[in-house]
């Protein structure tokens, strides 16, 4: 067993995919392509920046054949798939120099790894940029490819090597693997890399920023929820009052205080 730092963090995910032989691996597994890469960079911007937003990838690598991006999402957030959609379109947009050509140089494939957990609750979902006939038939126009990957999610079905690499990112979140399991050596690297003894005091520094961030997220979301409750039972109460109905009848009902409801009454 190997004690390792959990791939939900944003510093160690880019930490592990930072190394392209890594970085490679897992796209061939998610794409089924070859490249062919000397550097991946991390939190990489456009200057100057696309549209009003300040784009910035977690993985960025591109060769001479396809531009390739891979970004982390863990937060509890409702608006990922929008948000990396958004990304996509960016990178392809950076590429048009001039109305002449709108044809992008490079092809665009952009992987969002989830470790979260997602409402469709499925392993691997895609956006196809081509456009099809009417019978389904692509026309080959526009290769571009938007991926979703949900770890949390794989199951049986879920294609090999795909499979070991979504099971490979979900073990590490209990920040326990057991590396025996796994026969792929970019795996057995991505183990290596993140093992919690070469964790830097700045890397770690960092997790806990993100982990405190995610925190108070949560709380604020919890907050939100309790204090939509309880304007939804106020209003309950109103139209209760409105309706001539008994204090104490309403206060069993409602669960609010009798005090709560004259404040409203008045």
């Amino acid at each position: 067993m190997k004690h390792v730092a959990p791939l939900r963090y944003g510093v160690i995910f880019k930490k592990a995919f930072c190394k392209p032989e890594i970085f490679t691996a897992l796209t061939k597994a998610v794409l089924d392509i070859d490249i062919e890469i000397d550097t991946v960079e991390t939190e990489k911007p456009f200057k100057p920046a696309i549209g009003k937003v300040d784009c910035r990838f977690d993985l960025f690598a591109e060769d001479k054949k396809n531009r390739l991006v891979i970004d982390i999402q863990h937060d509890r957030s409702s608006d990922h798939y929008h948000r990396f959609m958004y990304y996509h379109l960016m990178a392809i947009a950076e590429q048009t120099a001039k109305a002449e050509n709108y044809r992008p140089a490079l092809t665009v494939f952009t992987i969002v790894v989830l470790t979260g957990s997602d409402k469709h609750q499925v392993d691997m979902s895609s956006v196809d940029f081509d456009p099809k006939t009417r019978q389904g038939k692509a026309l080959g126009e526009i290769p571009h490819k938007l991926v979703y990957l949900a770890p949390h999610y794989m199951g049986e079905d879920t294609p090999e090597p795909l499979r070991q690499w979504l099971r490979a990112i979900e073990d590490t979140l209990d920040e326990t693997v057991d590396e025996t399991t796994y026969a792929d050596p970019q795996i057995l690297n991505v183990f290596d890399e993140i093992e919690q003894d070469l964790v830097s005091p700045v890397e770690r520094a960092k997790m806990f920023e993100e982990y405190n961030q995610e925190e108070l997220r949560q709380t604020q979301f919890e907050q939100g929820l309790k204090l939509g409750a309880l304007n939804k039972e106020r209003e309950i109460a109103r139209s209760m009052l409105a309706d001539g109905m008994e204090l104490a009848r309403i206060t069993h009902l409602t669960g609010l205080s009798e005090a709560e409801i004259i404040s409203l009454r008045e």
